[in-house]
């Protein structure tokens, strides 16, 4: 599948968080954006660098009326563990066997290996208003991401 791309609307999906607790990406539509990042590997360098810098700037994302939510194919243990110890105050889901993202089209390899990173600003409504995809702007992603929800 194609990659999902500003103007389509979100694919809805419902993926098990840090705790075990299902999530539906339609419960958010209707009272806040949503940044979703597919993220590699819980606890890889870069991986990390991006989810602390999303972490950091949690506030900005909070003021502009935005949830953050991650996905990697880890289960949720790993995430729990992941989340705890950095301090993670958002969502992790566990998408094993990747059936989310191949929906969102962020399924690619580099190196045959390390599954894409993308960043998907999704708006109230449920439309995508920003991709990003980038395997080693790590901090980029958050940038672009809190450009997108200023903008909406």
């Amino acid at each position: 599948m194609s990659q999902i791309q500003a103007g389509q609307t979100a694919p809805d999906f419902e993926l098990p968080d840090q705790t075990g607790k299902p999530v539906r990406l339609s419960s958010f539509r209707g009272k806040s954006s949503v940044v979703l990042f597919f993220y590699p590997k819980d606890d890889t360098t870069g991986c990390t660098i991006e989810a602390c810098t999303f972490r950091d700037e949690m506030p900005r994302f909070e003021a502009a009326g935005a949830t953050v939510i991650g996905i990697s194919s880890d289960s949720s243990e790993s995430h729990a563990r992941f989340a705890g110890k950095h301090n993670l105050p958002f969502t992790l889901l566990a998408d094993k066997g990747g059936k989310v993202r191949k929906m969102y089209g962020a399924s690619g390899l580099l190196l045959g290996l390390i599954p894409d990173r993308v960043t998907y600003v999704i708006d109230k409504q449920g439309m995508v208003r920003h991709v990003f995809s980038s395997q080693t702007m790590f901090r980029k992603h958050i940038e672009e991401a809190i450009r997108a929800v200023d903008q909406a």
